[in-house]
């Protein structure tokens, strides 16, 4: 008797099901989604077999479902597309806020011309936004907020709409509200301090099961503001209520620290990242685990990801970048380990700086990738432990362009810490005490599909860099919030003579030179947020302060402080022109910080 398995293969073709007429046709089966923003398909297939643009199918009555059961594929995506652009234009009319009748129809063409091509750049992965010359860096100020009641380093931060959430080693996890006109001090004046909306802590002994229980090390919050994911020492993963930071869901899967997060743009899918050496993948809508991605050779340290369904991560000292492509089940190795950066670098960082950086040579070896930032999805920056900022490209294994020592270096030890001998000899000279050593990026924060990256360490400043139009290059924009480099060219700028001066006014003007834009810690994160839409009002930068490093003790600032520090980087139009006073800190004065500086 003939089986299945005897039958000829020309036999053995299974007969289809004849499709019923309650069955949905083929051109139906395509998955939805109700977000605008992906209705433009990323992907590298034709016109012809991509998907239609996605708009909200649950707003379809069960007639007009029937209505278009028979319909074909190319009607379809005709109607689709139409649905897409009446959407949009809804969304660019909310964003003017009169009708469509007031609004004149050339504007309002412009404006959905402007966000569909948006749209379509950001769809397909691609660099679209050049703001990076539009802001003026110099002119940023920055608030130090203490009051938040955090007594150890500040490991942590994440920034949605008007909310700050910032996380640190006493187990605390803090909602802030960034400062309004609505709020005033009781002399009527604007207030600039943020306030503590939700606060939540755990307990050292583990007292608290739906809590951590040793030090929390990084904050992701969802796209929407509805869940805040926070990773800690403790190996938990922990969901919380973006609304009142109520506990939701705690995850152990992880075997060993969690170190990064990151939500995948436009989603509450979660990409996390531990010294197990692995990259875990959760969908919060469920609240539920989907799969683990290996090939780390050591711990990860910091993860990034944008719209499409890849994230990308760095291994620490095996000094590798790897870009997962979750829904191929593969991974790109980007190899680092390379030396300080080229030739022309150094020079153009020696002229940018001219911070005594003539010893910066081959020696300053990579050892380490600590952070990583996603510029679009083609294009990432690495910082290591020797300083350097690396740029790369998905379709190149090696970096496009590193520049080196972009916090500078820390001077040599001093004889006491460098000698063990009670009376070390003073002869010993820069190298035998360590000689000068390269400040470590310990922050990376990118705004994504734009040209504008910033980054932080331990000498107190949070630097702005550029990528260059052709994506090739790293370009410093300076520190933020410092209007002027150094004392000579202040003295220049205001036509004094220093001789003319007195010592106390000379150390004076000294004084306020080097505190311009600084803060005293160690910068162990960074977030970044637009102001206004699209940010035409400028940017805003949160910054985590600790004394510590976020990972560790082994770097200590003692005169270093535990706080948020925010910058607000106004663009040149708002700085030239009458802008939103919204955008406006304090003058920069000393005494006007310290009415932000609290004391817990």
């Amino acid at each position: 008797m003939s089986t299945f398995f005897t039958l000829p293969a020309s036999q053995r073709k299974r007969k289809r099901p004849a499709p019923s007429a309650s069955a949905p046709s083929k051109s139906a089966g395509w998955r939805k989604s109700t977000r605008d923003d992906e209705s433009i398909s990323g992907s590298d297939a034709s016109d012809d077999d991509a998907p239609p643009p996605a708009v909200d199918d649950e707003s379809l009555s069960e007639e007009d479902e029937a209505q278009f059961e028979d319909e074909d594929p190319a009607a379809k995506r005709v109607r689709l597309a139409e649905q897409y652009l009446a959407n949009t234009q809804k969304e660019v009319l909310e964003d003017v806020g009169f009708d469509a009748a007031d609004v004149d129809q050339e504007n309002l063409r412009h404006r959905m011309g402007e966000r569909l091509k948006e749209d379509t750049a950001e769809g397909k992965g691609r660099l679209y936004r050049r703001i990076a010359d539009g802001l003026d860096w110099r002119a940023a100020q920055h608030t130090v907020c203490r009051r938040h009641g955090m007594q150890k380093s500040l490991t942590g931060i994440a920034v949605h709409g008007q909310h700050i959430f910032a996380v640190s080693k006493d187990l605390q996890l803090v909602k802030l509200e960034l400062p309004s006109l609505d709020n005033t001090h009781a002399k009527g004046r604007p207030s600039r301090q943020p306030t503590v909306v939700a606060r939540t802590r755990g307990h050292a002994k583990g007292e608290i099961a739906e809590h951590h229980s040793k030090a929390i090390l990084c904050v992701a919050v969802s796209p929407d503001g509805k869940f805040v994911a926070t990773g800690g020492a403790d190996k938990k993963l922990i969901v919380w209520d973006g609304e009142s930071l109520k506990c939701l869901k705690v995850f152990p899967q992880h075997r060993d620290a969690i170190t990064a997060l990151a939500f995948r743009r436009n989603t509450n899918q979660l990409y996390s990242a531990s010294k197990d050496r692995t990259v875990k993948t959760w969908s919060l809508n469920e609240l539920a685990y989907v799969e683990t991605l290996f090939g780390h050779q050591d711990e990860i340290l910091d993860v990034d990801a944008l719209a499409q369904e890849t994230c990308i991560t760095v291994g620490a000292r095996d000094r590798t970048a790897r870009l997962w492509k979750v829904a191929e089940e593969s991974q790109l190795v980007f190899r680092g380990g390379n030396a300080s950066g080229t030739t022309k670098a150094l020079e153009q960082l020696k002229r940018s700086y001219a911070n005594g950086n003539d010893k910066a040579d081959a020696r300053y070896h990579e050892g380490s990738i600590d952070r990583i930032a996603m510029i679009d999805e083609e294009t990432f920056v690495t910082g290591s432990d020797n300083g350097s900022l690396s740029l790369w490209n998905t379709h190149k294994k090696k970096a496009t362009f590193v520049l080196p020592l972009a916090h500078g270096v820390d001077p040599p030890l001093p004889l006491a810490e460098a000698s063990a001998e009670q009376e070390p000899d003073e002869s010993l000279d820069e190298e035998s005490r360590g000689g000068q050593q390269p400040r470590w990026i310990t922050a990376l924060k990118a705004i994504p599909f734009s040209d504008v990256l910033v980054s932080g360490s331990w000498d107190g400043y949070v630097r702005a860099w550029k990528i260059s139009s052709d994506k090739r290059r790293i370009e410093p924009l300076g520190a933020v919030g410092v209007q002027v480099e150094d004392l000579g060219a202040l003295l220049d700028s205001e036509g004094v003579e220093s001789s003319t001066l007195a010592d106390g006014a000379l150390q004076a003007m000294k004084d306020g030179v080097e505190r311009q834009g600084q803060v005293r810690g160690i910068i162990n994160d960074l977030a970044v947020l637009d102001l206004g839409e699209r940010g035409k009002d400028g940017v805003l930068i949160a910054a985590a302060i600790g004394q510590e490093h976020r990972l560790g003790r082994w770097r200590e600032m003692l005169d270093g402080r535990n706080c948020v520090a925010i910058f607000r980087v106004p663009s040149h139009v708002a700085t030239n022109g009458s802008h939103n006073t919204d955008v406006e800190m304090s003058n920069g004065t000393r005494e006007n910080r310290d009415d932000f500086e609290g004391v817990e």
